[in-house]
């Protein structure tokens, strides 16, 4: 007799039911150790033990804080659990076998009413007006998006207006960075802090804003190659939100 096949790594990972809460709580944004346990109401240790098998597996991955380089935020690559999923389903069967599509750009198969997003950044010159340049590129402008920072920087870095105009075709270069201050009147359905300084100041937005945090490090302070992949990280995490705000608008 053929010995059953065993289930896919990602099917063993994720049926654990406090693994499964891990990856809910991760699906929605980064976070440290503390909140995860605050969140999930479970001890310290119980929840790092499941984490390291999240990262052992290459779903979960861990990034020092930029504010407070003792912590660390966990991150879930979506991309790879909508491939893991896939392969789980053709391991069942072969006619289970979807071709994992990330979202899309959704201009015409989407519409968005009166959603606002902030993007909040330190210095408003690379990874929020980056974030902002993509949203409003991938809904057509259908969603009114702003960018600010705490403490702005007087322009836009270089970097930042090159990668969106020779990646993503997008000119942002007639925009300057503007004060957090600025907008803190203004109503916005999402605030997403993209810069784990930023998140520690980032004032609240009354009861119906909700607030995720992108850790994100700053391109500016690392090698060339930096604003291509941290473009390209934001250019995924915006993507995975466009079915979020369809579905609030």
């Amino acid at each position: 007799m053929v010995p059953p096949a065993a289930p896919p790594a990602f099917v063993r990972l994720a049926a654990h039911p406090l693994r499964w809460q891990l990856l809910s709580e991760l699906a929605t944004g980064d976070y440290r150790v503390r909140e995860l346990v605050t969140k999930l109401g479970q001890p310290q240790n119980l929840v790092s033990y499941h984490l390291r098998l999240l990262r052992d597996g290459g779903l979960v991955a861990a990034k020092r804080s930029s504010f407070d380089g003792r912590d660390s935020y966990y991150h879930l690559d979506l991309e790879l659990c909508g491939e893991a999923l896939t392969d789980s389903g053709a391991a069942l069967h072969p006619a289970l076998r979807r071709d994992p599509a990330p979202p899309a750009p959704a201009a015409g198969r989407r519409r968005y009413r009166d959603v606002a997003v902030l993007f909040v950044c330190t210095g408003n010159s690379a990874r929020s007006p980056i974030a902002e340049a993509l949203l409003r590129h991938h809904t057509a402008g259908q969603v009114t998006v702003a960018s600010a920072g705490s403490h702005p920087k007087p322009s836009l870095h270089p970097e930042t207006v090159r990668v969106l105009r020779e990646n993503f075709g997008i000119d942002v270069s007639g925009r300057r960075p503007r004060r957090l201050d600025t907008v803190t009147a203004d109503r916005f359905d999402h605030v997403i802090t993209l810069c784990d300084k930023a998140r520690e100041v980032c004032p609240e937005f009354g009861r119906s804003a909700r607030h995720t945090h992108w850790s994100i490090g700053d391109p500016a302070v690392a090698e060339h190659p930096a604003f291509e992949r941290a473009a390209a990280d934001i250019d995924t995490r915006v993507r995975h939100l466009l079915p979020v705000l369809a579905a609030i608008a």
